[in-house]
């Protein structure tokens, strides 16, 4: 899949790594596109990932932390081979769309932050607000970019500041929140069960059971659930209807029907839903 030359991950398999379709699926909102390569960032790491005719280049300073947060150890042709496995129509569409899909592995305390950002909102107003956040409460590395903040240090924001950089109503839910993470144990959450870690999350402030699930997801890599929104709504009554369902019918029904591969079905079939409409 990879090979490590020169301080630089090549990715030696372009069907199972495609930078457009893992950040712009909806599981990260740090990174830039610069004409056909992209800038990412993660907490206070930095990583370009740059295009050449036969493999990308992933060109950092922190190797490991990268080919951890790329799942770059994870088979993905063997997952997608699952996947089709289930002889679906529309998740073998999805799957031959999105092929070069892979699910980030992310800050907890990052995606807790930016999935409540997230929560009825759109995608540039959401890097907009993430992005001044960072600029006004994270550290300047290396004078070349801003560092996802601290819990520390974000705490020390109120309220006008949340409603300056786009939060809306949010910001009451950031402000509540973050008082809650100050007693929370990330490391005890990691090992709770998926519905205890559910309902953990669920008691903060703004955070719904979507947004917990994808919090959890791309935070804490649990695979065995399936975030709903407009557009994995849309692929239920579209595609999979079996009779009327709220949004947490419709997550079980898709979590019994995938199983353990819930996650990377869903994610698949939200970008195919979201960027074809599907025309």
């Amino acid at each position: 899949m990879y090979k490590i030359i020169n301080n630089k991950i090549i990715i030696q398999n372009k069907k199972d790594f495609v930078p457009q379709h893992i950040l712009e699926c909806g599981q990260i909102f740090r990174f830039e596109k610069i004409d056909k390569n992209y800038v990412v960032f993660s907490l206070d790491k930095k990583a370009t990932i740059i295009e050449t005719e036969s493999n990308y280049e992933i060109v950092t300073n922190d190797i490991d932390y990268f080919i951890n947060f790329f799942d770059l150890e994870h088979d993905y042709s063997s997952i997608k081979n699952k996947l089709i496995n289930f002889n679906n129509e529309i998740l073998n569409n999805a799957v031959n769309y999105g092929y070069g899909i892979r699910i980030l592995k992310q800050s907890p305390f990052e995606m807790i932050i930016s999935f409540i950002i997230s929560a009825n909102n759109n995608i540039p107003r959401i890097k907009s607000s993430i992005k001044k956040i960072c600029e006004a409460y994270g550290k300047l590395i290396d004078n070349d970019y801003y560092a996802f903040p601290t819990l520390e240090d974000l705490s020390k924001a109120n309220e006008d500041f949340f409603k300056s950089v786009g939060l809306g109503y949010r910001a009451n839910y950031m402000v509540e929140t973050l008082k809650l993470l100050k007693d929370i144990d990330f490391d005890n959450l990691k090992i709770l069960s998926t519905q205890d870690l559910r309902n953990e999350l669920m008691k903060l402030k703004g955070v719904g059971r979507k947004v917990a699930e994808c919090i959890m997801l791309f935070g804490f890599n649990r695979l065995d659930v399936f975030p709903i929104d407009t557009w994995t709504k849309k692929v239920y009554n579209e595609n999979f209807y079996v009779g009327d369902k709220n949004n947490n019918e419709i997550a079980n029904y898709f979590v019994d029907f995938f199983g353990h591969l819930s996650g990377y079905a869903q994610q698949y079939l939200y970008y195919w839903k979201q960027t074809t409409k599907s025309k």
